[in-house]
């Protein structure tokens, strides 16, 4: 600071100490004060636009609150500077609010009030304020600040109900319902059961359809106050449905009390009766409540239930389903027997007793009855055009929940082909992610149920919140709930509490704890209002720590990484060795531009480090080959050629490891980002192209040797050295020798040929099969069905040539005809032979055995005579013989075959 701005700091610092020493003097009365006093204040504090007087000008005024405690003055602007520089204390402001509230000065608590407000909504402000205008008669005003109160402040529960009630007196319903369903929430919260029912019967008057709001609400309050008072909130829900009729939902809510308390007498006779209101038309009602015995106290409820609502489904037109006579419908019930229509077994009969045990009835709208009474082209264009219909039958069908996998077990083959389901499914988890119709399990996220009554963005993402399990997971579905909707929601309360409450009482600190730590500060100063209630810094925590490396691998998010790295680097002195320490186990940018900045050698030193320790830095060689930049490699004096060397050795260890099943899925992982580096993005092929022979001849050996590499990547690569250095000597095996450990070469045309018979068995001869196979289960026993025999039959075998073609197309290598070497007779070549016995000219042309015509004369390099002449040049003599047979040709000439 030079000389003119320490004399300008040092009179604003001396025209603080005069309004200190005059306020000492005169002893100024609090009812002296008016707004304009504090805004004259406000222009002093302005004024301090240096960081430094700014800090000076705060510890002069907390000195001289150490023995004038109420000073106004010193109060105001150690509070002021406080907040502008963002930091959560409010002690001072609090105090001078306090000072003016008990002398009534409203107006300028509420100037104050809105000061601490200009820097970011704060709780006490806000209720502070919301008191002036009541003091001032200003209600409206009132409101609308209490509205902004209970969006920061997630425990207040009064000032929420008397929200809604405003609401209400206004004839405001839909606002009405939305602050009561607030209210609610949080009286549970605070386990205030007397106003959680008061509101409970406010919504039954008013959103009574609303079954999943009202059960989601009983099961919070079973869980954190009783299942007795759980059951008395539903006993009430309950009369309103049976005054409505409906009867299903009766039963819904009587089930959820029994499930709470089997042994409830009331909820017992109510269910009977409701049955007797649903069924009245039965004509085996009450015969079926006797066969139950739902009626008699000493069977347990549950399983009388179940036998009663198995006995009472069989009725005159319902579907059932046999796990060997496939879909059938009861055409007839007489007595204690039933008739029953199946597919190809009509009018069979079954005592009610076997039916109970061998059938399930079916619902007309179940996904099984459908694919039996439609045909396969109508249901196939309905799955097709209507994908919410079809995801709500097919869910419905299996008790309201199923997952991917269940719904395409479902649709594919027997209705959609497997390249139909690709779209389709993309499709479908679109509408399941965004359709209020569809909801997730509470506890398996990858459940879906359909909801009477549409869900909302927030409570959708808050159940995936709940359902998840892993720590980073959450913690992405949180970030995910705040892009799309406000934190004053009642859901993100609750997940800001899940990531306080690791702060709360911890005896070491671990990845979660740390970054709990890093998440709570992020939110805080996006939304200054929350107060996690922990007083710990970034430096306190690292301290803690007893391995570094392993907490920070174990944090799985890669932007709470970042924000670990940017708090070392703001916190700890030593963050340089720190940097270089971490950037193995998270290689960024971030690190290399922060090291290369305060000491290039640090950079040079952690490059060589990882050069020289490839095997334990994996990740980190992978990273410094992706963001190689040949000027920034060349100040540091790292040759490139050592990187890829560092590379391909990696590569052929993670081959090796994943052989010997060792961290096959991590090995997995890296073996082929380093192979998509190295020959999909073809680094290896511009190296080859723009650096000297012996360079190349180093790098090119080095992969040669990989015997678990693609054999077309290595002949790619040979074709591009031959073709940078037409001169070229290659040492090593025969290409031959190579192919025979499990590589099959093969022509682009049989390549594809092979490819469109294995899509043709599995797209239309497999979907086919299945649907035979699901007509002939219909067809009655087993054993005596031939229809089902021979369909399985010609499944085995589908599945015996897809598995075939799989096996080979696999191994095949398709074969680049500028591969082509006329030295010797190989893949690609047409030899002209002389057979020196009878003088005959003969020629072959030397393919694979996806090729092979011996009537044509194109023969497999790997049949006994393709094997006899691999490799021989044109002069050579050949001798051999094959089945007893003896060969003596000359080789006159080798040239190219047309492929």
């Amino acid at each position: 600071m030079g000389e003119v701005n320490t004399a300008k700091s040092k009179d604003k610092l001396k025209t603080i100490k005069d309004l200190l020493n005059e306020e000492k003097w005169t002893r100024a009365t609090i009812n002296s004060y008016t707004i304009n006093n504090f805004k004259e204040l406000d222009k002093i504090i302005e004024k301090l636009d240096d960081d430094e007087v700014r800090t000076e000008a705060k510890r002069l005024c907390d000195e001289y609150l150490q023995h004038t405690k109420n000073s106004i003055i010193a109060l105001y602007i150690s509070g002021i500077i406080s907040l502008s520089r963002q930091l959560v204390d409010d002690t001072n402001l609090r105090i001078l609010i306090n000072i003016f509230s008990d002398n009534h000065k409203w107006k300028i608590v509420e100037y104050l009030c809105n000061r601490i407000l200009s820097f970011g909504e704060n709780k006490f402000a806000l209720r502070t304020l919301a008191d002036c205008c009541r003091n001032e008669n200003e209600e409206d005003k009132m409101y609308e600040v209490w509205e902004r109160l209970i969006k920061i402040d997630y425990e207040e529960a009064d000032i929420v109900k008397h929200i809604a009630e405003k609401k209400e007196r206004e004839d405001d319903l839909e606002g009405a319902i939305d602050f009561y369903k607030k209210a609610i929430h949080r009286y549970v919260n605070k386990r205030l059961f007397s106003n959680v029912k008061d509101i409970w019967h406010k919504l039954i008057e008013y959103c009574p359809e609303d079954t999943d709001f009202f059960f989601h609400v009983e099961g919070k309050v079973a869980k954190s106050i009783s299942t007795e008072r759980a059951s008395q909130l539903l006993q009430d829900l309950f009369e309103y449905y049976k005054e409505k009729e409906d009867w299903n939902k009766c039963i819904t809510i009587l089930k959820r009390i029994l499930d709470y308390d089997s042994k409830n007498l009331w909820a017992r006779n109510e269910i009977i009766s409701v049955y007797r209101g649903k069924y009245k038309s039965h004509s085996q009602l009450e015969e079926y409540l006797k066969i139950s015995n739902l009626n008699q106290s000493w069977r347990n409820v549950h399983d009388a239930i179940s036998d009663f609502e198995k006995h009472i489904s069989f009725d005159q037109g319902n579907f059932v389903c046999h796990r060997s006579w496939g879909i059938g419908r009861i055409s007839k019930i007489e007595n204690d027997e039933i008739v029953i229509d199946f597919a190809r077994k009509r009018g069979h009969k079954m005592s009610l007793k076997m039916a109970v045990n061998a059938l399930n009835v079916l619902p007309k709208d179940h996904i099984w009855v459908l694919k039996v009474v439609l045909t396969r082209e109508e249901l196939r264009e309905k799955v097709k055009k209507d994908i919410p219909w079809t995801l709500k039958t097919v869910i419905k069908s299996f008790d309201n929940t199923a997952d991917m996998k269940k719904i395409k077990s479902e649709l594919v083959p027997s209705i959609i082909s497997p390249s139909e389901w690709s779209s389709w499914s993309a499709e479908a988890r679109k509408i399941l992610k965004t359709d209020p119709t569809f909801g997730n399990l509470p506890d398996k996220q990858d459940h879906f149920v359909v909801r009477e009554t549409p869900i909302s963005f927030e409570e959708k993402t808050f159940n995936k919140f709940k359902a998840e399990k892993n720590f980073f997971n959450k913690y992405h579905i949180m970030e995910d709930f705040l892009k799309h909707s406000d934190p004053d929601s009642e859901f993100f309360g609750e997940m800001f509490d899940y990531f306080s409450s690791f702060l709360k009482a911890f005896s070491n600190v671990n990845e979660f704890i740390i970054s709990s730590y890093l998440i709570i500060r992020r939110l805080i100063k996006d939304y200054p209002y929350l107060n996690p209630d922990y007083q710990y810094s970034f430096l306190e925590l690292f301290r803690q720590i007893d391995d570094i490396e392993e907490v920070f691998n174990r944090i799985e998010s890669p932007d709470l990484k970042r924000s670990f790295l940017e708090e070392v680097k703001k916190n700890i002195n030593n963050w340089e060795e720190i940097f270089v320490q971490l950037f193995p186990l998270y290689s960024c940018r971030y690190i290399v531009d922060e090291l290369n900045e305060i000491d290039r050698n640090k950079l040079k030193d952690l490059t060589q480090k990882i050069l020289d320790n490839y095997k334990d830095s994996r990740e980190a060689l992978l990273w410094l080959g992706r963001n190689y930049s040949k000027l920034w490699f060349e100040k540091l004096g790292i040759n490139y050629e050592k990187v890829l060397i560092g590379l391909i050795h990696l590569l052929e260890i993670t081959f090796r490891e994943i052989s010997n099943k060792r961290d096959v899925s991590a090995n997995r992982k890296i073996n082929k980002q380093i192979q998509s580096f190295l020959f999909k993005d073809k680094n290896l092929e511009n190296y080859i192209i723009s650096s000297g022979e012996d360079s190349v001849s180093r790098i090119y050996t080095l992969v040669e040797d990989i015997r678990d590499l693609d054999p077309s990547k290595k002949i790619e690569l040979k074709h591009k050295v031959k073709e940078r250095f037409p001169t070229f000597k290659f040492y090593g095996k025969e290409e031959k020798n190579t192919l025979a450990k499990g590589a099959l070469l093969v022509t682009r045309k049989s390549y594809e040929k092979k490819r469109k018979e294995l899509k043709h068995i599995l797209e239309v001869e497999v979907p086919k099969n299945s649907q035979e196979l699901n007509i002939a289960l219909q067809h009655g026993d087993l054993r005596e069905n031939a229809e089902y025999k021979a369909a399985k039959e010609r499944q085995d075998m589908l599945n015996s040539s897809a598995a075939k073609l799989k096996e080979e197309i696999e191994r095949a290598q398709v074969f680049d005809k500028r591969d082509i070497d006329t030295s010797s007779i190989s893949f690609g070549t047409k030899v002209y032979l002389t057979n020196i016995d009878s003088g005959n000219k003969e020629e072959y042309t030397i393919l694979g055995p996806w090729e092979s015509e011996p009537s044509k004369n194109i023969i497999s390099y790997l049949s006994p005579l393709g094997s006899e002449l691999w490799n021989h040049k044109v002069g050579e003599h050949l001798y051999f013989v094959i089945n007893e047979r003896k060969y003596n040709y000359k080789v006159e000439k080798i040239e190219a075959a047309n492929l």
